[in-house]
């Protein structure tokens, strides 16, 4: 059995995907952190049959959960304070997600006034589907990559 040690502060991903932690990784920013992450990958879960984990030691208020939800609001998030979970969060799909998709429009002004942010609103929550703010054209993956 694979033991990686408890956190004092931070969270612990759980119910990642299998394969899903490097993409998580990189699309939260977190090499670009100075905090210690253990990234557990093909673990077994009765639920999932596999799944990876991320462990992220850092200030509770450091991380975009909008950002995590988006990617996968499936994840769970457990808050640690002190060595212990003292709040165990399940995702929602946020209702407008700020400066971190881009839209594909070319004649969106979002596109053209490089200065506006790029806003996107959550227009059908069950198809999970958003849209421009601004152009009100749905956000489509390119080549894979959600960002």
């Amino acid at each position: 059995m694979l033991n990686v040690g408890k956190i004092e502060e931070g969270f612990v991903l759980d119910h990642i995907p299998a394969g899903r932690a490097m993409y998580i990784y990189k699309h939260l920013g977190l090499d670009k952190l100075d905090c210690m992450v253990a990234i557990i990958t093909n673990a077994r879960s009765q639920q999932m049959g596999k799944k990876d984990i991320l462990k992220v030691e850092c200030p509770i208020d450091m991380l975009n959960l909008d950002v995590l939800a988006f990617i996968d609001h499936n994840i769970t998030v457990n808050v640690i304070k002190d060595g212990q979970i003292i709040e165990k969060k399940k995702l929602q799909l946020p209702r407008e997600i700020v400066g971190v998709l881009h839209c594909n429009n070319p004649r969106c002004i979002s596109t053209t006034e490089r200065e506006l942010p790029h806003i996107f609103y959550l227009a059908d929550e069950k198809r999970e589907i958003y849209r421009c703010k601004y152009c009100d054209v749905k956000y489509e993956e390119n080549d894979g990559e959600q960002f």
